[in-house]
């Protein structure tokens, strides 16, 4: 009998994405792998049913009665983990970090669970990484919203009535969120630059066009990410930024690290001495957020300078993220399957180090 891999409708606030897309779904089945979703799973991103070819659908309790692989694109309920057969496996986006109580229910149904999000930021690993595919969405979309919020235009305009100068946009964090605000910046004709602790981004930045900023800082780290500055540079790193702040029209800030609380990079003193009519999107605001002011999911006014704290970004364009992010599920899938057996290779280092439970037994410790 083959393998079934399954995916319900996502059942959380706000959230539009699937974990399995019909191109996923065609692969799948040309793997030899039974598919089954839920009825309806895919139409809030735009794929209904009748765009799945050769593919079962059901209610989500008969989903979950049969799933051998169940795929994700958030954490199901709580009360799903119970409903799920004992002993099958869960892969997707499984925010293990501070969540015990839903390692424990995994647990109670022998659970074998993958989050994607611990796979290691390897070379090898970049088919299955949807914190990268992910964050292209956030930072895109982050600068559409800084577009559409900010008082001026971005580009440089010429008009019967006079030229209108462009807005100067910083993009703080020069990852793959920043990296794509960033070209979403310049594309919209700002003037951009970007900044990031980490010195060997600024080929990457200058790469698309935008100036890197220099604040004579380096935080140089290990595994894509930047260390934590020591007291003295982070004094000497907010001296400068703040002096650079006040000629900066929207600053779009992108620093997070999972599981931790986001850094704080822009103090309320900062924010203080910008501009009036300045714009701060804080794209690490589900962690807390890089300003001290940022509410997540909220605008704050504060002096004049406007902060939004948008959550889940990548909800918003849920056609093209799902499709990203079911790609990523399905390069992870083909490491779990071997012929006709679901057979993870624990000696592979993309299985073992996105391991949260295995049959039950917990792997992942805060």
């Amino acid at each position: 009998m083959s393998i079934t891999v399954a995916a319900l409708r996502e059942t959380a606030a706000g959230e539009r994405r699937v974990a399995i897309t019909p191109e996923v779904a065609k692969k799948l089945r040309g793997k030899g792998l039974r598919v089954l979703l839920e009825r309806n799973a895919g139409a809030e991103a735009g794929f209904p049913d009748a765009s799945y070819a050769d593919v079962e659908f059901a209610d989500a309790a008969a989903v979950l009665a049969q799933a051998d692989v169940l795929a994700c694109v958030l954490p199901p309920h709580d009360e799903v983990w119970a409903q799920l057969r004992e002993g099958a496996t869960v892969v997707g986006q499984l925010r293990p970090y501070g969540a015990a109580a839903r390692i424990v229910a995994m647990g109670k149904q022998k659970l074998t669970a993958f989050a994607l999000e611990l796979l290691p930021r390897t070379t090898r690993a970049q088919a299955m990484d949807v914190l990268s595919s992910q964050a292209a969405v956030a930072g895109y979309r982050a600068m559409l919203i800084a577009a559409e919020a900010a008082p001026k235009f971005f580009p440089m305009l010429t008009t019967a009535a006079g030229t209108i100068r462009p807005s100067r946009v910083l993009v703080i964090g020069a990852g793959v969120a920043g990296l794509q605000a960033i070209a979403t910046a310049r594309r919209l004709g700002a003037q951009t630059e970007g900044y990031d602790v980490r010195p060997e981004t600024r080929e990457q930045v200058e790469s698309l066009g935008a100036k890197f900023l220099e604040l004579g800082v380096s935080a140089a780290g290990s595994g894509g990410y930047a260390r934590e500055l020591s007291a003295e540079e982070r004094a000497a790193q907010q001296q400068a930024l703040a002096d650079h702040l006040k000629a900066v029209d929207v600053i779009v800030t992108t620093a997070a690290v999972p599981g931790r609380p986001s850094p704080k990079i822009l103090t309320t003193a900062m924010v203080e001495g910008m501009k009036p009519a300045a714009l701060i999107v804080d794209l690490a605001a589900e962690g807390g957020g890089n300003c001290e002011l940022t509410q997540p999911g909220e605008r704050v006014d504060h002096g004049g300078v406007t902060i939004l704290g948008p959550l889940n970004l990548p909800a918003g364009a849920p056609l093209h993220a799902s499709e990203m992010f079911a790609r990523n599920v399905y390069n992870f899938v083909e490491l779990l399957v071997q012929g006709d057996a679901l057979a993870p290779d624990f000696n592979d280092e993309l299985v073992a180090k996105s391991c949260v439970t295995h049959n039950g037994e917990p792997h992942f410790h805060n």
